[in-house]
């Protein structure tokens, strides 16, 4: 009989944190070991109680440092955080192709802001004037968000190396909670695509599959898609 895997989530105590939590002790064959803050011992914790997946969800900025110390410590990873970069991402990939070890990175858990992200990208290889407006709410302490930087990526790489960065504005005001328009505009045309995102429950489909796949990944991938086979 195969063994539940066990679940570590770091920065248990933010929005995607609890959801998170919530969401893996819902489910049978996830066992959910630990619940780690930023300020805990995490790496030691995760190698003492053979944790098999562990979720990064803490502040932007420390997906590649946590990254590379969870798969030194033995587990696979869900890296959640923003800001991480194409260079972070192949440093990340390596080290994880060295120890035998995968995972993802996901900018954004929502089935539906990835589908925004994949239509985007086709779109921008032939509407050069395109710009994004991301909009959350006021304790958003990063902006542009990841979410945004991850859609401009995209639709920059489906244009080609010499095209213009995809302009990127954030709103930060209360009663907003996460949203996203992308803008393409031509002659006589505007095209508008939005995606406004309202609780947490809409990330919970997207960690599950993201948890499940990343157990048995070799390297690191970024995108809900590969877990979803996409």
């Amino acid at each position: 009989m195969k063994r539940n895997l066990r679940i570590a989530v770091v920065g248990a105590g933010g929005r995607l944190g609890q959801a998170a939590c919530t969401a893996i002790e819902a489910q049978r064959d996830l066992e959910l070991v630990l619940r780690l803050g930023s300020g805990d011992d995490w790496a030691l914790r995760v190698r003492e109680l053979r944790v098999d997946v562990c979720l990064e969800a803490t502040r932007a900025g420390l997906g590649l440092a946590h990254g590379l110390a969870l798969l030194e410590a033995g587990a696979q990873v869900v890296i959640a955080t923003s800001g991480v970069s194409a260079e972070d991402e192949r440093a990340l990939d390596l080290r994880a192709r060295q120890l035998g070890r995968g995972g993802l990175i996901v900018p954004n858990f929502s089935l539906a802001s990835m589908f925004l992200m994949r239509i985007s990208a086709q779109l921008a290889a032939h509407y050069p004037a395109a710009e994004i407006i991301e909009l959350h709410h006021e304790r958003k302490a990063d902006a542009p968000s990841g979410t945004a930087l991850e859609t401009a990526r995209r639709m920059e790489a489906a244009r080609g190396p010499e095209s213009p960065k995809v302009p990127t504005h954030s709103v930060r005001l209360p009663g907003l909670y996460a949203h996203q328009e992308v803008l393409f505009g031509a002659p006589g045309e505007l095209l508008s695509l939005r995606h406004d995102l309202f609780t947490t429950d809409a990330f919970v489909p997207g960690i599950l599959a993201a948890l499940r796949y990343a157990a048995d990944a070799r390297g690191i991938q970024r995108g809900i898609e590969h877990a979803f086979k996409l």
